[in-house]
């Protein structure tokens, strides 16, 4: 769903960006005052996880694909504020790295993925984690009640990401697309295909945060409750899955995303079916090496993938170790 230069006017591409550039600003002063602190190990393998499973397209209907989002799963793992963070860190390197999402619809793409497919996501998985921690045997109480159900409730929070998200977008084409279309095609469109879309967005966040529960159960952002610090061997005990999630996004950057499909998006193809695609600008870094995955540049797509973890790892990593500052050292 990384929308090009020009679906948007300017004026609505800039509010969008004065919007995200707030909401990113606010989640970082929250992620800096919370009780919950991960491990910047984890902030940082968790995003380079998102970054490679997005490299994953996969079928959704003929001639239509979809990929991760993230908001959910970063939320699960992180906390919504650090999911914000982390999902933005994916869309920068993305957009000026690999040349996947307009450059002056960044604010666009932040607004939708990082901001409303992650708050919406962490919503919808704790409304429906509560729910499933009622039908839980009342001996089980607290994080292992959670833990048990948290990837349920995690699946569910990505499908409700992904459809908010998309309908986020109808309603600022709405507002401001470049070519008029009908908005209720554009809206059954965009929802309908972004409804399979979700499906696979709640496999891959559920089958993520089971294996987190199997390994470091305690680690999990979305069985905390409030007011919850982090003990230092809370903390330690990160690292392990940190280990499994950077495990992850090597191999599905680099192994798996030969395979992915090449169809269209879910967004790709809504504009071509309602009529906009031709809106699209050319990126700016078009011509880059890197760009749309080393294809531009002759260069494997393995090997941009790599280039991509790395890059969402240390960068994530690094804005985790500055966001928390001396408060993370303490607590380590």
């Amino acid at each position: 769903m990384h929308v090009p230069d020009q679906y948007l006017s300017d004026p609505v591409s800039a509010v969008t960006a004065v919007v995200a550039g707030a909401a990113v600003a606010g989640a970082a002063v929250h992620a800096r005052r919370a009780g919950h602190a991960p491990h910047p190990a984890l902030v940082g393998a968790t995003t380079a996880a998102v970054f490679g499973l997005q490299m994953l397209n996969y079928p959704v209907a003929a001639g239509t694909s979809g990929h991760l989002l993230g908001g959910a799963l970063t939320a699960a793992l992180l906390g919504p504020a650090w999911g914000v963070l982390s999902v933005t860190v994916v869309l920068a390197v993305q957009a000026l790295v690999f040349a996947d999402g307009g450059l002056t619809a960044l604010g666009t793409n932040t607004l939708l993925m990082a901001v409303v497919g992650t708050l919406v996501g962490w919503a919808a998985a704790r409304g429906v984690l509560t729910l499933l921690r009622r039908g839980e045997e009342r001996a089980r109480a607290g994080r292992a009640a959670g833990a048990a159900v948290a990837p349920c409730a995690a699946a569910a929070g990505g499908a409700a990401g992904v459809v908010a998200a998309a309908a986020a977008f109808v309603a600022l084409y709405a507002l401001g697309g470049t070519v008029p279309v009908a908005t209720g095609a554009l809206t059954g469109q965009m929802l309908g295909v972004h409804l399979l879309v979700g499906v696979g967005e709640a496999v891959i966040t559920g089958a993520v945060v089971a294996v987190v529960v199997a390994l470091r159960p305690e680690v999990l952002a979305l069985t905390a409750t409030p007011g919850d610090r982090p003990e230092a061997r809370v903390r330690s005990a990160a690292l392990v899955p940190a280990g499994a999630l950077a495990g992850v996004a090597v191999l599905a950057a680099v192994a798996l995303s030969p395979l992915a499909s090449a169809a269209p998006d879910g967004l790709e193809a809504t504009a071509e079916r309602v009529g906009f695609a031709g809106a699209a600008r050319d990126h700016a870094l078009a011509g880059a090496p890197l760009a749309d995955y080393g294809d531009a540049g002759g260069i494997l797509v393995g090997v941009a993938g790599v280039v991509g973890v790395v890059a969402c790892l240390a960068l994530a990593a690094a804005l985790a170790r500055a966001v928390v500052g001396r408060r993370s050292a303490t607590c380590a």
